[in-house]
């Protein structure tokens, strides 16, 4: 069953008298359960698409349907609510507020939501025992190593159970034992939660933990790979 539908899509920008255009009438379906790998050069739209899916900017025309919303007609207020409710987002560089514990850090999405303390405690500490880092519950991003801090930010992506989680270079700041890691949690939510994810990577290596890679060039898709997931590197 398809969960993202982009039909057209296309993000243009104006600089100066020129129209760049990250995305160029992109035609994609992702079905629901799918861990996709989004590869290409800079300036191929991997990012751009990565932010319109997640709902953090918006296209100038085609059609986006995620889980049966056009998402691209949604007014400022709904489509934050419905991003709130839908999307857990992975930056490659965490992205955690550094006065924070890493329970606090965690929290901070569910306060968009109105639920009691409890309910928002819970949830969070099942989060961090789900990415191994509920030992870690009240040190600050600075006591954390790279690859906890990320796992981190990894719980608070799913703390709400989005439907979708989108990670852009999750290892990109990462060293290769923290990378794996990363990888295989990601691959454990995917296979085991059965979550979507889209992700953004320059590693070929990470894509081999993905059941479909798509290269993007200048804004359209220059070749799908499809193929059914392979043993992670050693």
């Amino acid at each position: 069953m398809t969960l993202i539908h982009c039909e057209q899509l296309t993000r243009e920008f104006k600089k100066g008298e020129a129209i760049i255009r990250p995305l160029d009438e992109l035609d994609l379906d992702v079905p629901r359960g799918e861990f996709l790998a989004l590869m290409g050069p800079s300036g191929s739209g991997k990012t751009t698409l990565l932010n319109l899916i997640a709902g953090i900017d918006r296209p100038t025309r085609g059609k986006l349907v995620i889980d049966g919303v056009d998402i691209a007609g949604l007014g400022r207020n709904k489509l934050a609510a419905w991003r709130s409710r839908h999307v857990g987002y992975v930056f490659q560089l965490y992205n955690l507020v550094p006065v924070l514990t890493a329970f606090e850090n965690v929290e901070l999405p569910l306060l968009l939501h109105k639920l009691p303390r409890s309910e928002r405690r819970k949830r969070v500490q099942q989060a961090l025992e789900d990415v191994g880092i509920a030992d870690r519950s009240g040190h600050f991003p600075r006591q954390l190593s790279g690859g906890q801090e990320q796992r981190v930010a990894i719980a608070r992506a799913i703390v709400t159970d989005p439907t979708i989680l989108v990670a852009d270079e999750p290892t990109g700041d990462l060293d290769k034992p923290s990378a794996r890691a990363v990888m295989e949690l990601l691959t454990t939510l995917n296979g085991e939660r059965g979550k979507t994810i889209v992700m953004v990577t320059h590693d070929p290596g990470t894509t081999r933990y993905a059941t479909r890679t798509l290269h993007l060039d200048k804004g359209r898709l220059a070749r799908e790979h499809a193929e059914q997931m392979q043993e992670a590197p050693a």
